[in-house]
């Protein structure tokens, strides 16, 4: 049996645009159904929403038979919950509040066997290795791993270039909820301020050769981000499509109306 390889890293590698959907049901049904969307890749966040390793592992394997790539995220930089999905076959991490050098070293190394790293060797129990079936999973699954960090904060922004030197590290995810409000425009995303400190971050990234990314709903927004050059863009969000929907179909039959937020993220 041979290694998966990671398509979506190679994509982002080779500067081919992925569009993405975040997962927030924490369910493999809707995950599956969102696969069959066709989107490059699936984000299932274990950070904002009800996940923890026993339901992403079924999501898992709901997404695997389809082109799109899942990408997980934990709910922090820790090297125990990265080992374990890891080892359960995730191979692409979206890693939360990152604000300095020294905090991507550590997740790198979290994702990495030894000597690179410091993840655990236990392939016999793992899905990642087909129960060892896989040949020469050791000595090739570092290779396949995709790490990329979000800069969410004013500190992490002013420490953008220490992070991008980081070997290892494949793209870093601006974070514009969190940045807006560390930028003192809760729930303003959009404002001028914010998106000027955004577009001098993927210029950044993108001379660093890494690869920048962002979730951003309002379609102008997504759309000028791609055309700076955002490689990894979630479009849309998994909940706040079935709650609009959901608002909208029963707003038509009760002759109202559906308020907007045009400034949202999601």
């Amino acid at each position: 049996m041979e290694l998966i390889k990671n398509k979506f890293k190679a994509s982002l590698k080779n500067g081919q645009l992925q569009i993405g959907m975040w997962l927030g049901l924490a369910n493999s049904y809707t995950a599956e159904l969102m696969a069959c969307a066709g989107y490059d890749f699936l984000l299932i966040d274990g950070e904002h929403a009800p996940n923890d390793v026993r339901s992403v592992l079924p999501q898992l394997q709901a997404i695997a038979p389809y082109p799109s790539a899942p990408v997980v995220r934990p709910n922090f930089n820790d090297p125990v919950l990265l080992k374990m999905y890891l080892d359960i076959g995730a191979q692409s991490f979206l890693i939360p509040m990152i604000q300095n050098k020294e905090e991507a070293i550590k997740a790198v190394r979290a994702t990495r066997y030894p000597p690179e790293g410091i993840r655990g060797v236990g392939a016999a129990l793992a899905r990642a290795s087909r129960w060892n079936n896989v040949e020469g999973y050791l000595h090739h699954a570092n290779e396949e791993i995709c790490v990329l960090v979000q800069v969410e904060t004013m500190e992490a922004v002013r420490n953008l270039d220490e992070i991008l030197s980081v070997e290892g590290v494949d793209g870093v995810f601006i974070g514009p909820a969190d940045l807006s409000a560390d930028m003192g425009y809760m729930g303003n995303p959009n404002n001028e301020e914010v998106v000027k400190t955004i577009e001098q971050c993927i210029a950044k990234i993108k001379a660093a050769g890494k690869a920048p990314g962002i979730l951003m709903a309002n379609e102008q927004m997504a759309r000028h981000y791609m055309e700076l050059g955002a490689l990894f863009v979630a479009v849309g969000v998994d909940t706040t499509m079935l709650s609009n929907a959901a608002k909208s179909l029963l707003a038509k039959y009760r002759n109202t109306e559906v308020k907007k937020d045009s400034n949202s993220v999601y």
